[in-house]
């Protein structure tokens, strides 16, 4: 009889038999997966036999994820990440190495603008970065030199520009680069770039396709032999997700439809409301009609989402008092919650630009983004009004000398 130690490693790591299907995916909490044999190992090792052996290249968990994903977006395939920068960042490389020239909307995440150029850039890739509704300019930066990736935005953090992913997608194709689009902002329940012709989708699915501010997590989409490259880069860099947090993702996914419709009234009620203020310099809101983008989300969106931003007069004191006199949002930095989350760009999501860099990017001094949760819309108007007289009385910091 063996030892009790060996019995208790044993015993405790025995599944149970299930011969029913689950209602929901299980959590294959594990690092490792048996083979029967070491020919079997190596098979699934070497990817000429389906199967799993370690978590950081397969897990049951996050390969439903995968799937999912794939089929929500329209993609052939689709490969899950611990966090959305990590899928940038493997969706980039997996196209683009030492030498080559990447295009890129200037209205970025201030976290991928840092990444095209001081991470990617210390690798020799270099980024040109332009006004992504200006074709004429788009056409003209893919035309001087060979161009690996045209990267874009759905809709821009924090400005709210939207792209026409039909127009960039035929010019990068025509100058020989693949397109590539953030789509973070709208979910594939609003809009699915894949459809208007770019070769891979990003989605920060700790936003909207999670959900509830509980876990971090990114996904790729494409053809399948380019998640295949995605995923080689996965495997090397080690940005594997956990099968608890592909759960929590696969949970919140399933509920997307119907929070998106929620989040999309109450901040086009909002946006709209917030139009007729006084104090109130600008509203960009996909479905207002003074968008500039309106046409193009008419013909590629389905609804919106919880994202708009507004500029008020007074520069960042009066973005500041704003934000402080809410009551319902907490102040943090994040998007695509249950939670209505208003954040101050300048200080917090593209703290890293200074401010000829964020007057390059269209972010004013006082422009705030808007994450509109599901909390009730009287509510969060009653709280925005507040907001907004204490925006009007706040006084600006003087001038230093």
């Amino acid at each position: 009889m063996t030892g009790f130690s060996t019995r208790a490693i044993r015993a405790s790591a025995r599944a149970p038999r299930v011969d029913q299907d689950p209602t929901s995916v299980p959590i294959y909490q594990t690092a490792t997966f048996a083979s029967e044999d070491a020919d079997e190992l190596d098979a699934v090792l070497l990817g000429s036999q389906p199967g799993y052996a370690y978590s950081r290249l397969d897990n049951p968990t996050t390969t439903a994820l995968a799937d999912a994903i794939a089929e929500l977006e329209g993609a052939e395939a689709a490969h899950i990440f611990g966090s959305g920068m990590a899928a940038i960042h493997a969706a980039l490389v997996a196209l683009a190495g030492a030498g080559d020239r990447i295009v890129a909307s200037n209205a970025v995440y201030g976290s991928t603008q840092s990444l095209l150029v001081n991470v990617l850039g210390r690798l020799g890739i270099r980024t040109d970065f332009v006004d992504a509704t200006d074709r004429d300019a788009i056409a003209a930066a893919l035309a001087d030199g060979p161009a690996r990736i045209l990267y874009a935005e759905t809709l821009s953090n924090p400005t709210m520009i939207v792209a026409d992913h039909g127009a960039l997608a035929g010019l990068a194709h025509t100058y020989g680069a693949a397109y590539i689009v953030d789509n973070t902002f709208a979910s594939p329940y609003v809009c699915r770039p894949l459809e208007h012709g770019a070769d891979l989708v990003v989605e920060s699915a700790t936003k909207y396709i999670g959900g509830h501010s509980d876990v971090l997590a990114g996904t790729v989409a494409g053809r399948a032999e380019l998640i295949a490259e995605v995923r080689r880069v996965q495997i090397d860099t080690g940005a594997a997700l956990a099968p608890l947090a592909a759960f929590l993702v696969l949970r919140g996914l399933a509920t997307l439809g119907v929070r998106l419709d929620r989040h999309a009234a109450t901040s086009a009620a909002l946006a709209g409301w917030l139009e007729r203020q006084d104090g109130v310099r600008q509203v960009r809101h996909p479905l207002l009609p003074s968008h500039p983008g309106s046409d193009i989300v008419a013909r590629q969106f389905h609804g919106a989402s919880g994202m708009f931003a507004f500029e008020l007069d007074g520069g960042r004191t009066a973005a500041r008092a704003f934000i402080d006199a809410l009551q319902i949002p907490a102040r943090t930095a994040s998007l695509g919650s249950i939670h209505t989350m208003v954040v101050h760009p300048p200080s917090t999501t593209h703290r890293q630009l200074d401010d000829t860099a964020l007057a390059a990017a269209g972010i004013g001094p006082g422009l705030l983004r808007c994450s509109i949760g599901l909390e009730d819309t009287d509510d969060l108007l009653a709280d925005f009004a507040a907001g907004l007289e204490a925006a009007r009385g706040a006084t600006p910091a003087p001038a230093s000398a």
